[in-house]
């Protein structure tokens, strides 16, 4: 057999095996998933309306949109936060991944709703998969940088107008007596309201 035989039977092969995880890993999810729900608290059955920042500090990295499912964009946003800040959930679920890809660590959690949340570029994580984890739990240390990504149907979705840290903006009233102006409808509450 020749080099380049040999290489292309090698690459035919890795090719096969991955197909085959990736069959297994789709088999395997929705179990852990059906089995998590089984034994879920009833205090993570669904999600807040709007999600608490993963770490305190203001988007670095903004989301942009990809013109397609295999074009350059950024799946989410990105955090500069001090190294080893504590990382939280932004919302209750099973931890579906929690390991090292090409030597980045990740964490992703389902959320009841159906949403993914991966969580990248950690220094380490306590977490494992099949875990509940309720909201704000420490999903693990940050690095001097923190990815966070949200996907739906396995589709990148904009996190940024889900993301309240929980309090409504501060706004000016008048002090001559006049009616304050309406309150404003909060970003993240309109979102999930459109879901």
């Amino acid at each position: 057999m020749t080099a380049a035989r040999w290489t292309a039977a090698r690459w035919t092969a890795a090719l096969s095996l991955a197909a085959v995880w990736v069959v297994v890993l789709g088999a395997v999810a929705p179990a852990v998933m059906a089995k998590a729900a089984r034994a879920q608290p009833a205090a993570m059955a669904r999600p807040a309306a709007c999600l608490t920042p993963p770490v305190a500090g203001p988007i670095v990295v903004p989301y942009r949109q990809p013109s397609c499912p295999y074009c350059s964009g950024h799946r989410g946003v990105e955090y500069h936060p001090a190294p080893g800040a504590a990382v939280h959930a932004v919302a209750g679920g099973v931890v579906t991944f929690a390991g090292v890809v090409v030597g980045t660590r990740y964490v992703v959690i389902a959320h009841a709703d159906g949403m993914l949340a991966t969580y990248g570029l950690l220094a380490s994580s306590p977490l494992r998969r099949g875990q509940w984890v309720a909201a704000e739990t420490v999903v693990g240390a940050s690095t001097a940088r923190l990815y966070f990504g949200l996907r739906r149907d396995g589709a990148p979705v904009d996190p940024t107008p889900l993301l309240s840290g929980g309090r409504p903006r501060a706004r000016l009233v008048p002090t001559d007596g006049a009616a304050p102006l309406r309150r404003p409808t909060r970003t993240c509450a309109a979102a999930a309201a459109s879901r």
